[in-house]
C-alpha cells in the first residue's frame, strides 16, 4: 500500500533525489528481498516487486536518470490519475525484467546485455508480456535459477580437496631427497661417481658433493648399508640364476633335448660366484 501511494521512483525507493549509487543499491536490496513473490504472498507484492525494480534499473543509470528528473514528475502525476497504478510512463521502463536484476544482486548470474540499456519505445505485443508475467512464469524462473551452476565462491569450495590434494604432491616431491648413493650408475640423478665399501669392496656411485657430507663415522655407517644392499641384490640374483638354470634341466630331461640340457649344463652362476666371493672375504675379515 505505500509503494502504491508513491508519487516518484525515489519515493518508491525511500531515498532522497541526491542518494548516490551505493545508497541506491542498499535501498533496493532491502526492498527486494522484502517483496520478492517467492517470500511476500501479499496481495501487490509481485507488482510492488516490479516497481522496485522498475525504480531501480532507471535511477541506476545516469542518463535516464537526467532525463528522469528533467521530465519525470510532470509524466507521473497524469499516469497516477489514472486507474492503473505503476504505469508511471512506459518511456522510464527499463529493458530488463525485475527478476533478472534480482539475480545480478544475488543470484550471481548476470543476464545477457547491459543491465543500463533500456527500451525508449512504448509497448508492444512482443513487450507487453514480458513486463506482465504471470506467477507461475515467475515461480519457474526461481526453479531454473536454483538449478544453475553455482557462483565462483561455492565453486571454489567443492574443487579445495582437488586443490589440497595437488599442492601435497608438490610438497612431497619438492621434500624428497635423493638417495646418497646408488649401487648402478645414474646418470640422471648425479650418481656417476665410482667408489668401493673399505670393507668388502663393493662397487657404488655417489654424486660429486658425496664426499663433502660423509666422513668418518657417518661414511662408516654409510658403506655398511651400501654392502647389506649388495648382499641382497647378489642372493636374489644368485637365486633367480639357480631357478633358470634348474627350469631349463627339467625342460631338458621333460622333453629329453639333449640341446637343452647342454645350455642348463654351461649356464653360468655369475651372482652366485660373486656371493661365495663376499662371503669368503666376510669370514676371512
Amino acid at each position: 500500500r505505500r509503494i502504491k501511494r508513491c508519487r516518484d521512483y525515489y519515493e518508491i525507493l525511500g531515498v532522497g533525489r541526491d542518494a548516490g549509487e551505493e545508497e541506491l543499491k542498499r535501498a533496493y536490496r532491502r526492498l527486494a528481498l522484502k517483496f520478492h513473490p517467492d517470500k511476500n504472498r501479499a496481495p501487490g507484492a509481485t507488482e510492488a516487486f516490479k516497481a522496485i525494480g522498475n525504480a531501480f534499473a532507471v535511477l541506476s543509470n545516469p542518463e535516464k536518470r537526467r532525463r528522469y528528473d528533467e521530465f519525470g514528475c510532470e509524466q507521473e502525476h497524469v499516469s497516477t490519475g489514472q486507474a492503473r497504478h505503476y504505469s508511471y510512463y512506459t518511456e522510464f521502463e527499463a529493458d530488463i525484467t525485475p527478476e533478472e536484476i534480482f539475480n545480478v544482486f544475488f543470484g550471481g548470474h548476470f543476464p545477457t546485455g547491459n543491465i543500463h540499456m533500456f527500451s525508449n519505445v512504448a509497448r508492444d505485443a512482443h513487450y507487453y508480456p514480458r513486463r506482465h508475467r504471470t506467477e507461475r512464469a515467475w515461480t519457474q524462473e526461481r526453479e531454473e535459477e536454483e538449478h544453475r551452476p553455482q557462483n565462483s565462491y561455492s565453486a571454489f569450495l567443492q574443487l579445495m580437496p582437488v586443490f589440497i590434494i595437488i599442492i601435497v604432491s608438490v610438497l612431497t616431491q619438492l621434500m624428497a631427497t635423493n638417495p646418497p648413493y646408488s649401487l648402478f650408475y645414474k646418470s640422471s640423478i648425479g650418481h656417476v661417481i665410482s667408489r668401493e665399501t673399505e670393507n668388502l669392496q663393493v662397487p657404488y656411485y655417489v654424486d660429486k658433493n658425496f664426499e663433502q657430507n660423509y666422513q668418518g663415522a657417518e661414511l662408516q655407517e654409510l658403506e655398511k648399508t651400501v654392502e647389506k644392499d649388495y648382499i641382497d641384490y647378489i642372493q636374489t640374483s644368485c637365486w633367480k640364476e639357480k631357478q633358470q638354470k634348474s627350469d631349463l634341466g627339467n625342460l631338458a630331461k621333460l622333453y629329453r633335448d639333449e640341446r637343452l640340457k647342454q645350455k642348463a649344463e654351461s649356464l653360468k652362476l655369475e651372482h652366485c660366484e660373486k656371493l661365495s666371493s663376499l662371503i669368503g672375504m666376510h669370514k676371512g675379515g
